[in-house]
């Protein structure tokens, strides 16, 4: 398909998907490095071997999940013009968003129960490393969640119908990248100890 065909409107949305992408793939590089630097540290005889995972990180990998899947029903919602479900679906992706940064922290607190901490004596490579790429990947579902409202607020304005979802599509976009990007960070931390 020629990029350069269709109505302005067409070629707008096109060009702000594709914007999205961009955005993403800039935060991948982000999380590539940080992962990159994980790996190469694995080498330090600092390297901490008895830390065991988090539960709660175990657990918000099903939230995250299921909060996917709920944030793509909405469209199908919208496109059955079932206004009723798709707001039920998105306060259902919202709370589960909140769930998934309280389980983060419940993380944290397990780990901290095991005597790692982010700095201090008590810290080591290995905790450092997972509070940074997890902190960081909490900001980004931060984000997640101001996405969430705005989308929220755009369908109670009655901002979205069938064939009129872009602003939910970008929104949905990015939630289901972060989400993504969770089970990467999660199997690359459980499986590279």
């Amino acid at each position: 398909m020629d990029l350069t065909q269709g109505t302005t409107k067409e070629k707008q949305n096109r060009a702000k998907k594709t914007m999205m992408w961009f955005g993403m793939v800039s935060m991948s590089m982000t999380f590539a490095g940080l992962t990159s630097a994980y790996v190469v540290s694995k080498s330090r005889d600092d390297w901490a071997t008895d830390l065991v995972f988090p539960n709660a990180f175990i657990i918000s990998v099903f939230v995250i999940l299921t909060s996917s899947l709920t944030l793509f029903l909405v469209k199908k919602a919208i496109e059955n013009n079932n206004r009723g479900l798709a707001t039920g679906l998105l306060l259902t992706t919202l709370g589960l968003g909140i769930v998934f940064i309280f389980l983060q922290f419940q993380g944290f607190d397990q780990m901290m129960g095991q005597g790692y901490h982010f700095t201090g004596p008590t810290s080591n490579i290995v905790s450092t490393f997972m509070f940074i790429i997890v902190t960081l990947h909490i900001v980004h579902i931060l984000g997640g969640l101001i996405v969430l409202f705005v989308v929220i607020y755009n369908h109670f304005k009655q901002k979205y119908k069938a064939g009129q979802t872009l602003g939910l599509e970008l929104g949905a976009m990015y939630w289901h990248f972060v989400d993504v990007l969770w089970v990467y960070l999660f199997l690359f931390l459980y499986f590279v100890r």
